[in-house]
């Protein structure tokens, strides 16, 4: 069956966190909420055989993944980043291009800061970019609401973490439709 480019399939997809850190916890609008649904998209992506990658913003000044994330992601390593953008970050554009990604999950924090120069560079070079609203967040909801609008106005699909899972999964009644649905319930 020929699919919609936008929906989302795991044989191109990948998840990005981006900059899930310690000194950005206490600080981040509804933080508890978006690290939860954080980690229920790897655990899903672990099941569905999706690449995962995530930064780091400078952990020497703003420390590294949080504690409850970071046991999530124990067996991968960071991509540290000095950019905002994740676009700019090398090893990662090599990841990428060695995973034959084209579709790019993008989930963490901040949302009108690296999380919206992230999406764009990417769709500037040429990835079909998913922003999942309920897995990123500001410090303000103002800054927050405001990226995403701008993200949608450039062409850049805001969705949702259960939304993007189902994409992924595609089909009911199969193994991994009833784990990714024990997830998101």
């Amino acid at each position: 069956m020929s699919r919609h480019p936008d929906i989302l399939n795991r044989y191109k997809a990948a998840l990005i966190i981006v900059d899930m850190q310690e000194k950005f916890a206490p600080v981040i609008l509804d933080y508890a909420q978006v690290e939860k649904n954080i980690i229920t998209l790897v655990k899903a992506c672990r099941i569905l055989g999706v690449p995962i990658f995530y930064t780091e913003q400078y952990p020497k000044g703003l420390g590294r993944t949080t504690e409850l994330l970071g046991v999530e992601l124990s067996d991968l390593y960071s991509i540290e980043k000095m950019f905002f953008s994740a676009a700019g970050e090398k090893a990662l554009q090599t990841a990428l291009e060695e995973n034959a990604v084209s579709q790019i999950m993008l989930v963490g924090i901040e949302t009108h800061v690296c999380i919206l120069q992230s999406a764009l560079d990417f769709s500037c070079m040429g990835y079909n970019v998913h922003v999942l609203r309920n897995a990123t967040s500001s410090r303000r909801p103002i800054d927050r609401d405001n990226a995403l609008e701008r993200l949608q106005q450039k062409g850049i699909t805001v969705s949702t973490v259960e939304s993007a899972l189902f994409e992924l999964t595609e089909v009911a009644g199969t193994e991994n439709f009833k784990q990714i649905s024990k997830l998101v319930k």
